[in-house]
């Protein structure tokens, strides 16, 4: 059974709560549940994180211990080269996500310090930007 580690970053907890036109309605616990319940040979890891060095913990965790990483950093993304260094450091294929177009929204949002580690990016598509890339990791063909 495939292993897919799910690692949320800052503010990401308040899904559902925290603007709405960015991020819509659904709170994460719910999207996950149909998440596992549309891939039931997956099984899915989850984590969130408002602390940049507990999520490079858990990256760094992941070698030898899931498939596949699907990371949406939040804001981290725009400024972490820590997370960076952590992703580029684990033999773990690892999906960049984001919930908005980052490049339809402000200009420091445009720059990813994590994007040259990582298999792909997968942004604009809402919650669904999250099955994208779990459908990439499952799916790799190169």
């Amino acid at each position: 059974m495939p292993r897919i580690s799910i690692i949320n970053g800052p503010n990401l907890n308040l899904l559902g709560k925290r603007q709405a036109e960015f991020y819509g309605h659904q709170d994460f616990d719910t999207y996950l549940a149909s998440l596992k319940q549309k891939y039931k040979k997956v099984e899915f890891l989850f984590y969130q994180s408002n602390r940049e060095g507990d999520l490079i913990n858990r990256i760094q965790e992941a070698e030898d211990n899931v498939d596949g990483i699907v990371l949406n950093a939040g804001a981290y993304t725009h400024t972490s080269i820590a997370i960076a260094d952590a992703i580029q450091a684990v033999n773990v294929p690892v999906v960049e996500v984001h919930i908005s177009n980052v490049y339809a929204r402000e200009a420091y949002r445009h720059t990813s310090y994590i994007a040259p580690y990582c298999k792909g990016v997968i942004a604009g598509f809402g919650l669904m930007s999250y099955q994208l890339a779990v459908e990439s990791l499952l799916h790799e063909s190169y």
